[in-house]
């Protein structure tokens, strides 16, 4: 069996492209722009390629982009400050502060701040409360690409086994809720999971999410199963020369290719989503802020 490849960045693209068309249809039928505010601390080179990536995106789909640098010393009261700032901003429907921050602030003091309903990044207490219990909620951007990957390439989830290696908060734990609310049979499995390769044979569908190199192998799947790899590792490559390094996800992705039904590669597979759907949700948001219906098929 060869898998077939869901292609990711290809997906992405489609998402923003309805993203922009709506981004369209709120300016000219509500004088409506979304806007989407980034908070980044500090000089860390692989958040600023991220934040560059994210602004710039924004701009393409025709959001209005505002950028927040701070110093990496800043205060925690200062930091606050411009968070509510931002809350009470009529212009921001959505508020991302750019993770990790630097040690000496408290990262879930700081999400707790924002305005839950321009939480865009879906992390606040309140929407993991509200996606918990199964209410509208704003959704964690990678969870939610990967849900919409899924639904594309199946159709219907309901009654599949799902297995989700990794129990973030991030990643781990928001994708079995909205893998529930699907109506999959979701387990999550973790480094204390018992004869954990009988556990993930079981699965229709595999989410890997534990940041550890290529640690499932092809044996462990089902075959003819879907497998999400959510992992971005980077290691040795010497066979382009000293000092070069690839990117790898979770799953070693040739054996598990050759079993499965479907695969995302990396990269190019979950990654362009997350910033894809991060559009969504300030779209999502800004909808809901001005009473507007939202876009069918952007959000869970």
């Amino acid at each position: 069996m060869t898998a077939t490849i869901l292609d990711g960045k290809a997906f992405a693209a489609t998402v923003r492209d309805k993203v922009a068309t709506h981004v369209t249809k709120l300016k000219t039928d509500h004088g409506i722009t979304p806007g989407l505010a980034v908070v980044l601390v500090g000089e860390d080179p692989a958040s600023q390629v991220y934040v560059r990536a994210k602004g710039k995106q924004t701009v393409e789909v025709g959001m209005n982009s505002f950028e927040h640098k701070l110093d990496a010393e800043v205060s925690e009261a200062d930091l606050l400050a411009v968070v509510h700032q931002l809350n009470d901003d009529p212009a921001v429907h959505g508020i991302l502060v750019q993770l990790p921050l630097p040690a000496h602030l408290d990262s879930d003091l700081i999400i707790n701040a924002i305005n839950p309903a321009k939480d865009v990044d879906g992390f606040h207490i309140s929407n993991v409360g509200l996606l918990g219990t199964g209410q509208k909620s704003m959704v964690p951007c990678t969870p939610l690409g990967c849900l919409m990957m899924l639904r594309d390439h199946h159709g219907s989830l309901s009654g599949l086994e799902a297995v989700i290696l990794g129990r973030s908060n991030i990643v781990g734990k928001p994708m079995a809720q909205l893998l529930l609310n699907d109506s999959c049979t979701v387990t999550i499995a973790h480094s204390r999971t018992k004869d954990l390769a009988d556990v993930v044979r079981r699965a229709d569908i595999v989410v890997a999410a534990v940041g550890r190199p290529e640690m499932v192998p092809g044996d462990w799947i089902k075959p003819g199963a879907t497998v999400i790899d959510v992992g971005i590792n980077r290691i040795p490559a010497p066979d382009k020369g000293e000092g070069k390094t690839r990117l790898v996800g979770d799953v070693d992705f040739d054996s598990c290719a050759a079993v499965a039904g479907a695969i995302t590669p990396v990269p190019g597979g979950v990654g362009p989503m997350t910033i894809a759907c991060l559009l969504a949700n300030t779209l999502t948001a800004c909808c809901r802020a001005n009473g507007v219906a939202e876009p069918e098929g952007l959000t869970a």
